[in-house]
């Protein structure tokens, strides 16, 4: 760092070759207008959404994540290259007060990622010719076997099972398909952990195995920072691990916004079963995953399908819920009332009938 701004380097006209632009936003204005705009909020919301699908107390599927973070906390004490080296406790992890204060119910800071990394990671990508004239020996070869993207992007409330994700589960099967081995041969995971539920959802989209460790690098909240740089510096540590366990395989995912965007990698240390490929599985996701509409001029009585409590400070301020209307589409609505948004983090709401008013305004029966 010299202190002297960047020169800024004009640019004759120019025509692009090609202009990437993403179909549509991650989020509707419905979702910006009731203050779901920050990932930490939607993600709460999924997080809920998946602990109301598998019939979990709120006290036990609190537990169930802190202990899956706990986890993550631990590999992130032994990589070398993770910012935050200290293993925490799922007592500690569960949070609510102080350092860890509650962010969007059930997440506390703990469960979030940070922005505030100085990390950098770097991979060389070349030939098996080059890296022979390089001198390069094959001992320290890792290579890619298959990838598999998707880029069907649908905002969160338009999406029928807000627990599920579809991409995840076409891209994984058509990136292991490619590479011609299973799930189970799969030895090293580095699932992409922006908060708990995303690593929940992949896992079971893509069939791993119960029991098997999810990251090699400890997790975005305790290794590195948000967004593609950590999809960076997981593929630099997961090419570490492969090179000290000759011949395994390891899966790198990654992704864009709220779960969205999903990406698949496949890699070893071992030669391919067969040529690599890259597969754009976008145009089956969207012929498969179901939708919703939703409205944002609704009166009456509705079905609360998923929500969070977002806090401000150590205030329980305003609860955000999706809600299923009776015939059939959704809208959303929110609450201020302190009684009914401290009770929501106590009670299951998901399924619990509600009263929308006027300018979308919930009235519960707590």
């Amino acid at each position: 760092m010299t202190g002297t701004e960047a020169p800024v380097s004009a640019q004759p006209p120019v025509q692009p070759d090609s202009i990437l632009r993403p179909e549509r936003e991650n989020w509707s204005s419905l979702e910006a207008e009731l203050g779901l705009l920050m990932p930490v909020n939607q993600y709460s919301i999924m997080e809920c959404a998946l602990r109301y699908a598998d019939g979990a107390s709120i006290e036990a599927h609190r537990r169930e994540v802190a202990e899956l973070w706990a986890a993550f906390s631990r590999v992130a004490a032994d990589n070398p290259s993770a910012w935050h080296r200290t293993a925490m406790s799922a007592d500690e992890i569960v949070g609510g007060s102080g350092k860890n204060r509650m962010l969007a119910f059930p997440y506390a800071k703990a469960h979030n990622s940070h922005w505030n990394v100085d990390q950098a990671a770097g991979l060389i990508l070349c030939s098996a010719a080059a890296a022979r004239a390089a001198g390069i020996p094959e001992s320290r070869w890792v290579l890619p076997l298959a990838i598999a993207d998707a880029n069907h992007m649908v905002p969160l409330s338009c999406r029928a099972e807000l627990h599920r994700s579809d991409g995840f589960r076409l891209a994984a099967r058509r990136a292991l398909q490619d590479a011609g081995v299973g799930i189970n041969a799969v030895r090293h995971f580095e699932l992409y952990s922006c908060f708990p539920v995303a690593v929940r959802v992949q896992a079971r989209e893509m069939h791993v195995p119960p029991g098997r460790a999810l990251t090699v690098t400890g997790g975005i909240a305790f290794a590195g920072g948000p967004l593609n740089n950590f999809v960076l510096q997981a593929t630099a540590r997961m090419v570490d691990v492969l090179r000290n366990d000759r011949g395994t395989i390891g899966m790198v995912t990654a992704v864009s916004g709220m779960l969205t965007k999903q990406g698949v990698s496949l890699w070893s240390s071992a030669p391919p079963r067969q040529p690599f490929q890259f597969a754009d599985v976008t145009a089956e996701v969207a012929q498969q995953m179901r939708t919703v509409e939703v409205v944002s001029d609704y009166e009456g009585p509705a079905t609360i399908a998923a929500y969070t409590v977002i806090y401000e400070g150590d205030t329980a301020a305003r609860a955000v819920m999706i809600c299923d209307l009776p015939d059939g589409r959704r809208t959303l609505a929110a609450t201020t009332d302190a009684h009914a948004t401290a009770t929501m983090t106590t009670r299951e709401f998901c399924g619990s009938p509600v009263h929308i008013g006027a300018r979308r305004e919930a009235v519960l029966r707590t």
